[in-house]
């Protein structure tokens, strides 16, 4: 399939560079393929009113890393030391001591070569691989390891926001959501930043079960598609777990006739690759990298509320196999013309899954 089908224009002045506050006074798009009008003009706090006694709402609780790090590169030449700055993007973990990471410049980076980054804390190159990533074995591991990465490191805003402001102080609670409880994403889930006490509560008041998984969002979300056909684009892992329990109640709220709606693409794609193609949700704990296009069979998700994507994104790509392409092209167009703000602290969309059997529509 084309990159190109998923393109579109994006005013600059649509990217949100602050969120929403109250958190929960962003916009919200509501879009349903199969009704007539198909979009719907709401606000984040209205989305108990499209939720009915049943439906389960699932949430992704990965807590965000100060995963972005600078560093000193050092090699010897000669046998005389030569060093040079470097910084890094832990983007997944692999071992106890061992992080996956985006590096800047990665060119001039081989195997073997020693970082440091503190006075406690060093890391050797023990695997490059394409696109500037490589394997850092580190001094220290487990606990001391994450202690000593958040003390040195800073939070790995999206590059369309770096490269626009410094980070700060506020960035520190704007970008972590409020039931944030895993450690271990390099990014947040951000359609969960909408959410507040206040709409937990009026969430549950409806009849809705509140559960949580965990994917560990890693910064291969933020690289654009650089193939253009999408076969050939390489999805980064990022590690997941859903409980036994939280498979369990989930099963049971679908059983009942309750929905499964995700919060974030996040939670839809561990549901997803947790689910068989009958339905059944599994424990999961491990990785995954699923890619969905349009033509993906949905077999969990029944609504999704998300943000707004990126031109030719992989998320632009899975919104436009729930909703249908042309739905997702209108509702985008609609929502640059309105001034919906996009992207991590920018607005949300509440998305109807094409298919979704008319039963599971009504309220």
């Amino acid at each position: 399939m084309k990159v190109d089908l998923f393109d579109f224009h994006l005013p600059e002045s649509s990217i949100a560079l602050r969120p929403a506050e109250p958190r929960d006074s962003a916009r919200l798009l509501v879009v349903d393929p199969s009704a007539e009008p198909l979009l719907f003009d709401h606000v984040v706090t209205d989305l108990a009113d499209f939720i009915r006694p049943g439906d389960a709402v699932i949430f992704n609780d990965t807590k965000v890393i100060p995963a972005q790090l600078k560093a000193k590169r050092t090699r010897l030449i000669n046998d005389e030391p030569i060093n040079a700055g470097v910084e890094f993007t832990l983007h997944m973990r692999v071992a106890e001591d061992r992080w996956r990471a985006f590096a800047r410049p990665a060119k001039k980076l081989i195997k073997g070569d020693k970082i440091t980054f503190s006075e406690v804390l060093t890391a050797t190159v023990i695997q490059k691989s394409d696109g500037g990533e490589v394997d850092l074995n580190f001094n220290l591991a487990g606990h001391d390891l994450d202690v000593a990465i958040a003390n040195g490191g800073a939070i790995p805003l999206p590059p369309y926001i770096a490269l626009k402001r410094d980070v700060d102080a506020r960035d520190e609670q704007d970008y972590q959501t409020i039931y944030a409880d895993k450690p271990g994403a390099v990014a947040a889930p951000t359609a969960g930043l909408h959410t507040t006490q206040s709409l937990l509560k009026a969430l549950k008041g409806k009849g809705a079960s509140l559960h949580y998984l965990t994917l560990h969002v890693g910064a291969g979300t933020f690289l654009p598609v650089k193939s253009d056909d999408t076969d050939d684009h390489k999805m980064h892992a990022e590690i997941g777990s859903l409980s036994v329990e939280t498979a369990a109640e989930l099963n049971r709220a679908r059983a009942n006739g309750g929905r499964l709606i995700a919060v974030g693409t996040t939670s839809l794609r561990l549901l997803e690759s947790a689910t068989d193609e009958n339905g059944v949700v599994s424990p999961f704990n491990g990785p995954t990298d699923i890619f969905i296009t349009p033509g993906y069979r949905f077999k969990a998700v029944d609504i999704l509320m998300t943000n707004f994507h990126l031109p030719k994104s992989t998320l632009f790509m899975l919104v436009s196999a729930f909703s249908g392409t042309g739905a997702m092209k209108r509702a985008y167009v609609h929502a640059i013309d309105k001034g919906y703000r996009f992207y991590s602290y920018g607005d949300a969309s509440l998305l109807y899954r094409h298919d979704l059997p008319e039963n599971l529509r009504k309220l």
